[in-house]
Order: structure tokens, then C-alpha cells, then sequence
């Protein structure tokens, strides 16, 4: 209980003021398509340079658990997810919008990212040493039928066949190969000089869900018909309180979703969410009305995407081992005033580790105070004409785009896919499976590529990926996922034949 000793340095004025900056900062920085938590840590690092250590990294931590939140609210209103975390956010928030329930919508999100950031950071606080030399023992085998895990999710993910599911999954996994290989060097796919860097997520992300947007809102004028906003109606936060501890399922899912994905070195927020919600909708009773508006689908999502910010972070200040891109840029934050974190920073600096940490506890209720607020003036921004949203909607993806490299081919990439996307929309394909594709690309073939490395120099690649407890449970969970997908098609053909003879 060492760490009740250090809330102190947290509640003074000063760092509180870091607090608030850093939480409303992030709030806003997540709502931006395209600037990821990674990028808004990223941004804040130099003003950390003439702080006290502890407060700066209480400014960098506010930040992540904000942004990671604050993606929801251009998911759930425009459809545009903030960040890649919020992806399964828009599935059912984005639903729940267009039906009037777009305060109700962010509502459930801030109080299920608040109980799932909450569990995070005391399993952070609790299970620190424990839960490392676990999250070690994942390797390049494991992440590989992680990756392969959420690949098979693919199928049922926002699409009404199975099909179109996974060949859009497909599509995004040849994208995600597009560039040089990173292990071996060698060019594929490069057809134009603008793709000499291969397709960045962030590029991918903001070009598949927001520019195909953009296009409905200006076509709906161009041919004398209005684009269909949404319309958000005022909602009492106490029942969405009530509505977000009703669904004990869905926070249960999502937390320990959250938790494991979040130990897992390198798979990040966006797959904690899909996992969770995917996971949500086949214990739930109402599977058939996810994606139409489930209050479930967006606690599950928003409850899991937090709950793996607390874990990310054991590998990181326990064994110097960042568990996520964002903790790589805390490991700098960390770097620049002289702190090596590992076994001995608890030891060593247990005043910055401690009220690093704690900072995080109280950052979640500030996350959640101030995202509430932001939740009651969402009627402000759909108020906006169509046109001057969408020529917004595009001034921010394109700056979203170029911001991430500073370069002029993540644009034409980002505008060449979202032209693509918004035809292959017109055949009953969605974006979601797509960018999932192109998230897992990189972290199948990445992993299979070392593991194949290593298994050579070993007992052979059945033994290295076939064998072992973690691969057969990795390999079950696919077959079963495989199944439940190709059963939930043919049962939902059954219903549509037996609703048209009953017609």
C-alpha cells in the first residue's frame, strides 16, 4: 500500500492545474481525426523540459488516458474515429447518434472509459511485478495468432456477409504490405513514388472513414438532397450511469480485454476495442442488433480501449520494456530527466514512480468529469451546415494526414483511399474490416517473419507455432472464431428466407 504515501505531491495546486491542462488537452487533441495518443504525447514532451519530473510525466499521462477517450466524440457524431482505439466505437455509437442518442452515446463513453481506465491502473498498481514477467512471455509466435485471432474477427466485424468481411480484411492486409519489408528490405507493391513509404494507419484511418463522409455530405447538396445529420438529444447523465452499470457483461468483457490486450507488448488500443466488442456481441443475447445502435457495443469498446492504458505500462517501468508505441514516448519523457525506469525505479524514485502513477488514478476522474461536459454541448456541433462540416471535416483530415510525417504522399494516399473506399461502400463493403487489415498486417508478418527466424534455428516452424499451451489456446480461440463468424451467416440467411416466405 506504498502508494497511498505519494497522493500528496498529486492533489497540489500545481499539479492539478497539469491535470486539468493535460486532460482537457488530450480530450481535444483525441477528438482531432488523425492525432493519435502517441502524437499528442509526443507533442507535449517539450513542455515537460523545465518541469519537475513527476509533474511532467503526470502532463504526459493525463494526456494519453484523455486522448484515448476523446477519440469517441468525432466516432459516435461524424463516424470518424479519433484514433485508431475508437474504431469499434463508431460501429454502434455512430448508430446511436443518427437515432437522436448521440449525448446518451458519449455519455456511456466517458463513464465506461472512467471504470475501465480505473481497473487498468489497479491492476497497474497491484500486479506490476507479476503481471511483467508475464507479459515477457509472449513472443513472436503468440503475437502472431493474435494478429491471426483478430484477422478471423474480421469476417462479422460491421458487415452483413461474412464475405465481404474478410475480403475487405483481405484488401487491408495487401495495403498493410504495401512499402519496403521491415525485417528484409525488399520493395512490393510500390507502383507509384508516393507509396515508396508504404501506407502510414494514421493516413489509412482518417482516408477511409472520414473522406468518404465528406463525399456523402457534398453530394447530398449537389444533388438537391440533405445529407442526413444527426440530431442530439439532451440526456440525464444519471441514466446513462445506470444504463452503463446495467451492463455488467459488457464492462466485465471489456475490462479483462482491456487488461491482457494491454500486457501484450505491441497490440495496442484498437485491438483491445474490437476484441472486446467482438467478444460482447457473442455473449449477448441481442447479437443480431449490434451495429445499430447497442448501448452494449459502445461500453464494451470504450471500456476495453482504457483499460489497457493502466497495463501498457508494467513492461515500461518495471523492465524498461515499452508495451505500446505511446509507452515508447513515455520511456523518453522518462529518458530526458535522467530516470531509467526497471526493477530498481520503485527503489530508486518511488516519489516520481508512485505519483506518476496515482496521477493516473486521478486523471480518469477528471477524464470523465470534463468528458461528461463535453458530452451536453455535442448538440453545438451537428449544428453545423453540411457543407462547412464537411470542408472542416476535410481541413482536419488533411492536416491529420500530413502532420504524422510531414509529407505530401500521406495526403494523396490518404484521399486515393478514401475516393476507393467511398465506391467499394456503394457494394455493401465497410472500413472497418479494412483498417483492421491494415493495423494486423504489419504485426502478423513482422512476427511470423522472427518467428520463422527463430523456429529455423530450433526444433522447426510446426514446433515453434503449433506447440506450447499459449499457442493451442491462441489456435482454438481462431478455429472457434472461424466457426461462430461462417454460423452466424448461415443463421441469419435462415431468418432473412423465413422472414420472405412469411411475407
Amino acid at each position: 500500500m506504498e502508494f497511498l504515501y505519494h497522493f500528496g505531491p498529486v492533489f497540489t495546486l500545481s499539479s492539478m492545474a497539469i491535470l486539468c491542462a493535460g486532460t482537457i488537452g488530450g480530450l481535444l487533441l483525441g477528438a482531432t481525426p488523425g492525432l493519435s495518443p502517441t502524437m499528442a504525447v509526443a507533442l507535449l514532451i517539450p513542455f515537460t523540459f523545465h518541469m519537475d519530473p513527476a509533474q511532467g510525466l503526470m502532463l504526459l499521462g493525463a494526456a494519453y488516458t484523455a486522448t484515448v477517450a476523446g477519440g469517441a466524440v468525432s466516432a459516435i457524431l461524424l463516424k470518424i474515429p479519433g484514433a485508431p482505439a475508437n474504431i469499434a466505437t463508431a460501429l454502434d455509437g455512430y448508430a446511436m447518434a443518427r437515432k437522436g442518442e448521440g449525448a446518451k452515446a458519449l455519455q456511456l463513453c466517458f463513464i465506461s472509459s472512467f471504470i475501465g481506465g480505473v481497473l487498468g491502473v489497479l491492476v497497474l498498481i497491484f500486479l506490476t511485478p507479476v503481471l511483467a514477467q508475464w507479459a515477457l512471455s509472449f513472443g513472436p509466435s503468440h503475437l502472431f495468432w493474435i494478429a491471426i485471432l483478430g484477422v478471423t474477427i474480421i469476417g462479422s466485424l460491421d458487415s452483413k456477409s461474412v464475405v465481404k468481411g474478410l475480403l475487405a480484411g483481405c484488401i487491408g492486409l495487401w495495403i498493410a504490405m504495401i512499402g519496403y519489408d521491415s525485417i528484409q528490405g525488399v520493395e512490393r507493391f510500390i507502383f507509384s513514388e508516393h507509396l515508396e513509404g508504404g501506407v502510414h494507419i494514421i493516413a489509412a484511418l482518417i482516408g477511409l472513414f472520414a473522406i468518404p463522409q465528406v463525399i456523402e455530405m457534398l453530394e447530398g447538396g449537389r444533388h438537391k438532397r440533405t445529407f442526413e445529420m444527426v440530431e442530439v438529444k439532451p440526456h440525464s447523465v444519471w441514466k446513462s450511469v445506470g444504463i452503463t452499470l446495467g451492463h455488467p457483461r459488457a464492462l466485465t468483457i471489456g475490462g479483462i480485454v482491456g487488461v491482457i490486450i494491454g500486457l501484450i507488448p505491441g497490440a495496442g488500443g484498437q485491438i483491445a476495442g474490437l476484441v472486446s466488442y467482438d467478444q460482447a456481441r457473442r455473449f449477448s443475447p441481442d447479437r443480431e442488433k449490434f451495429g445499430s445502435g447497442q448501448a452494449e457495443g459502445v461500453i464494451a469498446a470504450e471500456t476495453a480501449n482504457n483499460a489497457m492504458v493502466g497495463p501498457s505500462l508494467v513492461p515500461l517501468l518495471t523492465l524498461s520494456v515499452p508495451g505500446s508505441p505511446t509507452a515508447a514516448v513515455l520511456l523518453g519523457g522518462l529518458l530526458i530527466h535522467g530516470i531509467f525506469p526497471g526493477p530498481n525505479l520503485f527503489v530508486q524514485h518511488p516519489d516520481v514512480a508512485w505519483a506518476f502513477i496515482n496521477s493516473l488514478l486521478v486523471g480518469q476522474f477528471l477524464m470523465m468529469i470534463f468528458g461528461l461536459y463535453i458530452a451536453g454541448l455535442a448538440a453545438h456541433v451537428v449544428r453545423i451546415p453540411p457543407a462547412i462540416l464537411a470542408s472542416g471535416i476535410l481541413v482536419l483530415a488533411v492536416f491529420g494526414a500530413y502532420s504524422v510525417q510531414n509529407s505530401q504522399s500521406d495526403v494523396v494516399v490518404m484521399l486515393a483511399l478514401g475516393i476507393g473506399m467511398y465506391f467499394l461502400q456503394q457494394y455493401g463493403f465497410s472500413p472497418a474490416p479494412l483498417v483492421l487489415g491494415v493495423i494486423l498486417g504489419p504485426i502478423a508478418e513482422s512476427n511470423y517473419v522472427q518467428g520463422r527466424i527463430i523456429a529455423q534455428a530450433g526444433d522447426g516452424m510446426f514446433s515453434y507455432f503449433c506447440l506450447g499451451t499459449m499457442n493451442l489456446v491462441l489456435i482454438s480461440l481462431v478455429v472457434l472464431s472461424i466457426f461462430y463468424s461462417v454460423a452466424t451467416e448461415i443463421r441469419m440467411r435462415r431468418l432473412d428466407s423465413l422472414g420472405e416466405i412469411a411475407t
